[in-house]
């Protein structure tokens, strides 16, 4: 079988970590695979060892220059030339990745649907959608035309979480029969930089008392993550009985919202109880310091620093209705929390930061949840197996 497979860059990012680790299974099961790509990026040497990469031709807005496209525009040349530019670009394309030999396409994310919808696919050819993404995610990162199209061509949807088959199969009308659970998590590899970050250091990375409780938050400064709720519920849960808690979020740049919530950290007394850290590529040290891991996101799919708090042994405090975590979270590896419910959420908290036993056991539930529920091996005989069925329909 010959499998085109479509990206939307080559960033260091989870969708793209993803797609490298299913083109290691597909290639060690004998697949022959194509890698097209809307942009390159740092894991793109990656990629080639795997497969052969085209990336898509970048324009940069004119068709010859500011002037000149003026003059076009005048004589209404100037779109049928860009009409003629793009054809040139599909058909270097089409004859790059030899379209004709093709057996399938997956796509992964909803973004590479306007590469897709570039392509002279032959009708006959199956298309697989894997999709990680929600709606603030769909709404910034696609087009409503494009998205239209992805749903009309594929003729299956692969997505991350169930929280991600509702919102396609309600917000888009997506037969529920066309939609299929798929998780492909790396688990051999979480757990052994698990193990690496977890090694004694002779310096403490965090300036914290050596026997306090320490709630962690991780990921980049946005809306999205919650990082305004990250603070509203440090001043929340040192206000319950109970001794402090230090609330540490990792991954918080030099920013105006940075610069803005600490504002907020100095006017509510907490300077001395909530750290910001910059983006490190020693996340899992810091996550080794944790004894809670706080998912605050008001949208996340199926966040893989979950799978990383659950392989580091912490119970997880998340929100219902705001992603896939609850599904692996559930009642016995931390707690789902009502949407924006921060008294309960800061009670969930509480408790649990009074409860060392409690949380040793809800950590220890997560991480066997994520072994029992995340088989590689399982994954890909289920993808293998649709494609097989949509090429010999």
């Amino acid at each position: 079988m010959r499998l085109l497979l479509i990206g939307h860059d080559a960033n260091r990012a989870g969708a793209q970590l993803v797609l490298l680790y299913l083109m290691r299974l597909l290639k060690a099961d004998g697949i022959s695979m194509h890698l097209l790509l809307g942009e390159g990026g740092p894991l793109e040497a990656d990629y080639r060892a795997l497969a052969p990469v085209t990336i898509w031709p970048q324009t940069n807005g004119h068709l010859v220059s500011p002037n000149a496209d003026k003059v076009l525009g005048k004589l209404g040349l100037w779109h049928r030339q860009a009409n003629r530019r793009d054809k040139r670009h599909q058909r270097t394309i089409a004859q790059e990745l030899q379209l004709k030999g093709v057996d399938a396409v997956l796509v992964n994310t909803v973004s590479g649907a306007q590469w897709l919808r570039q392509l002279p696919l032959a009708d006959n050819v199956p298309v697989i959608a894997y999709l990680h993404e929600l709606t603030m995610s769909v709404q910034l990162y696609t087009r409503p035309d494009d998205l239209r199209y992805l749903f009309s061509r594929a003729q299956h949807l692969l997505t991350v979480s169930e929280a991600t088959a509702h919102f396609y199969e309600t917000r888009f009308q997506v037969p529920a029969e066309r939609i299929s659970l798929f998780t492909l998590i790396d688990v051999d590899t979480i757990r052994q930089r698990v193990a690496d970050a977890s090694q004694p250091n002779s310096t403490p990375l965090l300036d914290v008392p050596a026997d306090a409780v320490v709630v962690g938050g991780c990921g980049n400064a946005e809306w999205r993550k919650g990082n305004d709720l990250f603070v509203a519920l440090a001043r929340m849960v040192n206000q319950l009985p109970g001794a402090p808690v230090y609330f540490v979020w990792v991954g918080m740049p030099p920013s105006t919202l940075r610069d803005d919530l600490w504002h907020d950290v100095e006017k509510a007394g907490l300077a001395d109880h909530v750290r910001f850290i910059e983006p490190t590529s020693d996340v899992l040290r810091y996550m080794a310091r944790f004894d809670v891991f706080l998912l605050c996101s008001r949208e996340d799919p199926y966040p893989l620093v979950v799978l990383e708090a659950g392989a580091s042994q912490l119970p997880v405090v998340c929100f219902a209705g705001a992603g896939g975590a609850p599904e692996l979270v559930e009642a016995d590896g931390g707690a789902v929390v009502p949407y924006l419910d921060l008294n309960a959420m800061a009670m969930a908290l509480r408790q649990l930061a009074n409860d060392p036993a409690r949380r040793q056991q809800q950590g220890h539930r997560l991480s066997q949840k994520i072994d029992q529920r995340h088989n590689s091996r399982r994954s890909i005989d289920q993808l293998l197996g649709l494609l097989t069925q949509l090429t010999t329909a």
